[in-house]
């Protein structure tokens, strides 16, 4: 539902500029990414983190599952504090930006991911959707913040217990990301 109100409020002027490295991209009117909104935008109360290139691709992303910087198209391996590792594998991921009404829309999706903390292990996947405007200067993007959870743990009490999650019950997260200067 997300999905089709997002694609739903860039009408019908869009430019599909590409699909690379993992990343889809599409931006309305002219199909050129903006300038401004290249580099890293980190958010101010969370662990999210997602560097733009200028094609508009994302190029890694700190996310707030285990806060791991990812890549698109790349699995990811981290050592875990309790011993283990952590593996993720992200699945598509997507830019959407409407010039005319300055909304950025991301999404992050972890197709699968599989976390060791000692003799426990949390496993599934993820969705996650930010929507909201760039302010006039470029320097900050109010986001609202949809996440999709599918998590089972496997504990020494629990196997294959697949923790609870309601669609209907899942309010947004809105987050401030401000744009990073690029000596920091």
């Amino acid at each position: 539902m997300v999905w089709g109100l997002c694609v739903l409020s860039f009408g019908s002027c869009r430019s599909f500029i590409g699909h690379k490295g993992g990343v889809e991209v599409i931006v309305d009117g002219d199909g050129e990414f903006p300038a401004f909104l290249v580099g890293r935008w980190k958010a101010d109360e969370s662990s999210w983190e997602i560097v733009f290139e200028p094609d508009g691709t994302i190029s890694s992303a700190v996310v707030s599952l285990g806060r791991v910087r990812m890549k698109p198209g790349q699995v990811t391996v981290v050592p875990m504090k309790l011993g283990g590792k952590g593996v993720f594998k992200p699945g598509l991921w997507t830019v959407q930006y409407s010039q005319e009404q300055r909304e950025l829309i991301v999404e992050i999706a972890i197709d699968h991911f599989r976390v060791e903390l000692g003799d426990n292990v949390v496993h599934g996947k993820t969705l996650d959707f930010f929507a909201g405007s760039v302010s006039g200067d470029g320097q900050s993007w109010w986001a609202d913040r949809f996440s999709f959870p599918e998590y089972v743990a496997d504990t020494n009490k629990y196997q294959d217990y697949e923790l609870p999650f309601d669609p209907n019950d899942n309010p947004c997260e809105s987050l401030l990301f401000l744009k990073v200067p690029e000596s920091e």
